[in-house]
């Protein structure tokens, strides 16, 4: 079967890459990164590919990351904001603040209809639920998470991609 190529998508205005780097401190995850316990936003140009952006730039401010995965999209901050998750080793954290995460609400919006508000939890627990899913349907990812992770993320609903 030969794969047909899938009509463009062009997004007129900026696109940034909202990137929530987690880690585990024991059997705990923590949200950290160059910005703390924030998300880290980075710009992706108009012709560059957001996961290779993110995967790189994690790559060279912080160290090579487990997982770089796209989660969810939204427009704010006046562009479309593509969400990610990159997981990294403990070992890479000792320089960067950070904050354990607790459980959020997923934000619901209703079936045509985005969310009226969606808060950082709500997307790193969009993010956390998406880890569970891959960690159960993408060998590679579960590969990657062996070891603590996959105990950690029993605890989350695994669930594919929704709209945020």
């Amino acid at each position: 079967m030969t794969r047909q190529p899938v009509a463009g998508f062009d997004v007129e205005g900026p696109v940034q890459a909202e990137v929530f780097v987690l880690s585990l401190v024991g059997d705990r995850p923590i949200l950290t990164g160059p910005c703390g316990a924030a998300p880290w936003y980075v710009e992706v140009g108009a012709d560059e590919d957001p996961m290779a952006v993110v995967a790189a730039t994690v790559r060279r401010v912080i160290g090579e990351p487990l997982v770089v995965h796209s989660t969810s999209w939204r427009r704010d901050r006046a562009a479309v904001v593509l969400s990610f998750v990159a997981v990294i080793s403990p070992s890479l954290v000792a320089t960067m603040a950070a904050a354990p995460l607790g459980r959020a609400e997923l934000a619901r919006g209703d079936a045509a209809a985005a969310p009226e508000m969606i808060s950082v939890g709500q997307v790193v627990e969009h993010g956390l639920r998406h880890l569970a899913w891959l960690i159960e349907d993408d060998p590679v990812v579960a590969q990657r998470l062996a070891g603590d992770w996959p105990a950690v993320l029993s605890g989350y609903a695994p669930e594919p991609f929704r709209h945020l």
